[in-house]
């Protein structure tokens, strides 16, 4: 494919590439496809610098990028996802470090020609940048408002305490966007006395949101909220700490680059400036595995003798996870290697939790 060069310079931090994807066959697409684009998008990295997508693979505090869902007409006919050849898809990455933009500089210079999710292959036909090159100074220098919107347009959560949260809380929000911008922009700021004021001054002036429960990430489900939300600074906090009104201004533009709560690496947390009206959905295959996911979580935890534990808790989902996309017809060989355990494991792990439920062996 004919590529343009990149419109951005060498000083770069952040940007977004949104792709034109069009399937070659039609074909059924697993409900976690997100854990293939993730590792897609590894395995581009790796290819020319290993080093960089070992730190991006392995360290939580260096995962300098976001990947949304598939964005397009994606039927769904009974449980299951189906890509047809006469649609085109989008998919956008956003990377907001500077290793990762002068990577993708050369890397789009010479894109593969296309990507490979398990049985299903998407011709790259072009791509554009969306949204725009900037750096962390710039945004530091965003215009100061006092209001806000913002849409999140896949499922966004937040940890706390050990469970999903699945509200646009102010504190939640700006503590999500300053935890990534502490990591990567080098203007370091204090983390408790600005996110005090963010819960004195920042209101939830506006929303128009669902939630719903996912499948999400390697393992587990997660319950997330989509749709619109307008955020109001007040007067008086906007005139007490001008620097912190500034700082608002910054991370309320820095949301579309970092993605919104947590694993915004496997297409939640999408995050769009602006006020986007939302429709009603039906559940989709993902939501009907996250449900199951959880059902089973909760039906093993219960034959625990720790239950609260973290352990208990992370071994139960990793179960119930192989059971759940058993019972859809995937592989044990496809369920290993999207959550990187040997095969054998996989198996025992799917034939324990099978015995503790009661449920039949699978065929």
């Amino acid at each position: 494919m004919g590529v343009s060069p990149p419109p951005w310079t060498p000083t770069s931090q952040l940007l977004g590439i949104e792709f034109a994807l069009h399937p070659q066959h039609t074909s059924t697409l697993f409900p976690q496809y997100a854990i293939g684009l993730h590792a897609w998008f590894l395995d581009c990295v790796r290819q020319t610098q290993p080093d960089l997508s070992a730190k991006l693979h392995d360290s939580p505090d260096d995962k300098a990028f976001t990947l949304s869902p598939l964005l397009g007409e994606v039927p769904v006919i009974g449980r299951h996802l189906h890509i047809q050849t006469n649609q085109s898809y989008q998919w956008r990455l956003t990377l907001f470090s500077t290793p990762l933009v002068t990577w993708a500089e050369t890397w789009l210079t010479r894109l593969p020609k296309t990507l490979d999710l398990r049985s299903l292959c998407f011709n790259l036909r072009s791509h554009r940048i969306t949204p725009a090159p900037t750096t962390y100074d710039q945004l530091y220098q965003s215009p100061r408002q006092r209001r806000f919107a913002l849409s999140f347009i896949s499922p966004t959560s937040f940890r706390h305490r050990g469970h999903h949260l699945p509200l646009p809380n102010p504190a939640n929000l700006f503590q999500s966007y300053l935890r990534r911008w502490n990591n990567f922009s080098g203007i370091f700021v204090e983390p408790d006395p600005f996110l005090d004021w963010i819960d004195s001054h920042v209101s939830l002036s506006r929303h128009d949101i669902q939630s719903s429960k996912i499948a999400a990430g390697k393992r587990g489900s997660v319950t997330g909220f989509t749709g619109s939300i307008e955020l109001t600074l007040s007067a008086a906090g906007s005139r007490q700490n001008p620097d912190f009104a500034q700082l608002f201004s910054a991370l309320i533009h820095y949301a579309p680059y970092c993605g919104t709560g947590h694993k915004t690496t496997f297409g939640l947390g999408q995050t769009r400036l602006g006020w986007q009206d939302s429709h009603p959905h039906p559940p989709s295959p993902q939501t009907h595995l996250g449900d199951r996911i959880a059902d089973l979580t909760d039906q093993l935890l219960t034959q625990q003798k720790r239950p609260e534990s973290d352990r208990a808790r992370q071994v139960c989902q990793t179960r119930a996870t192989i059971l759940a996309r058993r019972e859809l017809g995937e592989s044990l060989t496809a369920i290993a290697q999207d959550l990187d355990m040997p095969y054998e494991t996989v198996k025992t792990y799917a034939k324990l939790a099978r015995r503790s439920l009661n449920l039949p062996d699978s065929k």
